[in-house]
């Protein structure tokens, strides 16, 4: 029982691995510079894209910014939650996956996404507050 787990977080850890590397060179970056970007030793980031070492999640979360993606993506790629727990954001992700736009086209796409979301969450919250306060008595 205990190899069956073994072998299913290695496998884990080696599709983390490859991840890593898909979304890097999806982003056009060597692998020194997505270790300089994340502050991770050079040797250290290819030993995790290889699969031979298990990262922390800081070291997911510096690799998660330096990638634009959510630390929640790796974490669950890492096995560390629960994806069923922590859905990924579609229109991110589509965006982060498409290799027909530049690196600078999806950082743009998402902040414009990101932008859109907040506004409606500013309007949704707007129309709460006046809502309540039309229906208070006075």
């Amino acid at each position: 029982m205990v190899r069956i787990r073994t072998d299913k977080i290695a496998g884990q850890i080696g599709s983390l691995g490859e991840f890593i590397a898909g979304q890097r060179r999806a982003a056009q970056l060597s692998l020194r510079q997505l270790a300089e970007q994340s502050g991770i030793s050079n040797p250290y980031l290819s030993q995790i894209e290889r699969g031979l070492r298990k990262p922390s999640a800081e070291v997911l979360q510096q690799l998660a910014k330096a990638l634009r993606v959510s630390a929640e993506t790796l974490y669950v790629r890492a096995g560390m939650l629960d994806p069923d727990d922590h859905p990924a954001t579609s229109v991110e992700m589509a965006v982060l996956a498409d290799m027909a736009i530049t690196e600078r086209q999806k950082r743009v796409l998402i902040d414009v996404y990101t932008s859109f979301v907040s506004e409606n969450s500013k309007t949704a919250t707007s129309a709460e507050t006046a809502n309540v306060t039309m229906s208070e008595p006075n």
